[in-house]
């Protein structure tokens, strides 16, 4: 996009959004507008009224998950410039902070948005079905991790009261059923809204051929990286999923291993990582590095890890090529 000179910082919360008008040489506008699509048109009456030119200002906002969502629609349908940031990298871009309202922190989105143009990243919406997908798969998870909790004190209490533990199980068992019963639908719609793509289904036949991916991690790449259109190179995508080490040094004192980075996708990563396992085992050439790597004295985690960033190449590769993966016979 050309270069902006009106910047819009915008933060969201449930009800309402505030807006900051950021101009040169104008002192900050701010305003507040309801979270709806009332509110958005008077956000957009708003802008107009202050003689912003809708074609070249630039919007920003935070993250916010579900609650950006009708503004982030209805800016993307009046062609509107939105960048949503992640909240991380605008705060430790702030300096020291003092102080913290909802305007303070729509007007420090807006200098950021100023300052930091050239590095704007436009939100590209995602499509029906990839949306469907991310949906589903949060609802999923939800209802195993809900299933294992319920799982786990019924096993718990074996040890220390049997009685306990059959009571429980006897009260459990309904709800336990009912959630494996809706976990095995939402995989059967999942599969349909796949099948229903022709997009995806490709992305899905390419990702799935690598060796160790299975459905849910390759479902869940394809949702987070947004067809994998988020992402300039593996690299990008490798450091996302939190599998790229990174040098830890300074000077003479500081001379530590290199160590991947705590912000990642935690999900991702822990899925990459059963996947690693998998591919371990039963891919030819990953099961010979990893036994020669761990014969040479390197840990297991850290092999392992590597691993997992060989897996995310090979996905790239294979979207990047529009291929199938072929498995090779260890070297």
């Amino acid at each position: 996009m050309s270069k902006s000179k009106e910047f819009i910082g915008i933060d969201i919360s449930k009800e309402t959004f505030d807006a900051v008008l950021l101009s040169d040489g104008n002192k900050p506008i701010h305003e507040v507008f309801e979270n709806s699509i009332k509110g958005c048109k008077s956000f957009l009456k708003w802008l107009k009224s202050a003689k912003v030119d809708i074609d070249t200002c630039l919007v920003c906002a935070e993250h916010t998950g579900m609650y950006g969502n009708i503004l982030a629609a209805f800016l993307i349908e009046k062609q509107v410039s939105l960048w949503l940031e992640m909240s991380y990298r605008i705060i430790r871009s702030s300096g020291i902070q003092r102080g913290k309202t909802d305007r303070i922190d729509a007007l420090r989105i807006a200098q950021y948005a100023a300052r930091h143009q050239d590095q704007a990243l436009l939100y590209k919406p995602k499509e029906a079905v990839v949306t469907q997908i991310s949906n589903l798969l949060k609802l999923r998870d939800k209802l195993i991790r809900t299933k294992a909790s319920l799982v786990r004190v019924v096993n718990e209490y074996k040890h220390f009261d049997k009685e306990t533990s059959r009571l429980l199980a006897a009260s459990q068992a309904r709800s336990i059923k009912a959630m494996e019963k809706d976990i095995t639908e939402i995989d059967k719609k999942m599969n349909t809204l796949v099948k229903s793509d022709g997009r995806s289904a490709k992305l899905y036949r390419e990702v799935t051929s690598v060796s160790g991916v299975g459905k849910i991690t390759a479902l869940s790449l394809i949702c987070s990286t947004n067809g994998f259109s988020s992402f300039e190179n593996p690299r990008q995508l490798a450091c996302y999923c939190g599998v790229v080490p990174f040098e830890h040094t300074s000077g003479k004192s500081v001379q530590g291993r290199p160590r991947v980075h705590f912000m990642a996708n935690k999900k991702l990563k822990q899925l990459l990582h059963m996947c690693a396992l998998t591919a371990s085992k039963n891919d030819p050439e990953l099961r010979t590095y990893y036994q020669r790597k761990v014969d040479e004295g390197k840990s297991k985690m850290l092999v392992l890890n590597n691993i997992r960033n060989k897996i995310v190449h090979r996905i790239c590769a294979c979207v990047r090529d529009g291929r199938v993966f072929e498995n090779r016979s260890a070297a």
